[in-house]
């Protein structure tokens, strides 16, 4: 099941476990946003559209996050005056998890957990530069195994490579004139 709702003066199409990115919306992470402007709905039952909106329909969404979004650069310029002003602009924005649509007769809900976490901490996660949770820590393992496969280690390594030959000079002028002599 899917819906087309309005938020922010844009429409978006939707089902649950979506995420998306709308205008800024009041709240704090992890709270419930409900949203009644519901313009179509589609299901098992067919294509519902509203006039404008579909009444008693509603998608229900949990705030995941609140952050800016990625900087744009306003630019003015007249020619050959001297003229040049440079500005930039960061739109704050709201990310959200479709949890839920109902509406038409029919429901559909998202079984999955809605993880808080934020777009930077997933970006230095990717780049290894957030701590890792583990569920569960290995034991040690004692020293004397883990140093013997090191020993081995170096000594299978292969030789060093000899350097290449060098080629031989090419005849210079000289040397020339003295093979004609």
């Amino acid at each position: 099941m899917y819906a087309v709702i309005k938020t922010g003066g844009k429409q978006y199409r939707v089902q649950p476990g979506d995420v998306i990115v709308v205008e800024k919306l009041d709240g704090d992470a992890g709270s419930n946003v409900s949203f009644g402007d519901v313009l179509m709905l589609g299901g098992d039952n067919g294509i519902t559209l509203g006039a404008p909106t579909i009444a008693g329909a509603t998608v229900a969404a949990t705030l995941v996050e609140t952050r800016k979004g990625e900087k744009i650069k306003i630019f003015k310029k007249i020619r050959r005056q001297g003229y040049r002003r440079t500005n930039g602009h960061r739109q704050m924005e709201s990310v959200l998890r479709i949890t839920g649509i109902e509406g038409a007769g029919e429901n559909a809900k998202w079984d999955g957990e809605t993880s808080l976490m934020t777009k930077a901490e997933m970006n230095a996660r990717a780049r290894g530069l957030a701590p890792r949770v583990e569920a569960t820590e290995a034991p040690a393992k004692p020293a004397k195994k883990a140093a013997a496969p090191k020993a081995e280690a170096v000594a299978e390594k292969p030789a060093a490579k000899k350097a290449p030959a060098k080629k031989a000079a090419p005849k210079t002028e000289t040397a020339a004139s003295s093979d004609e002599a």
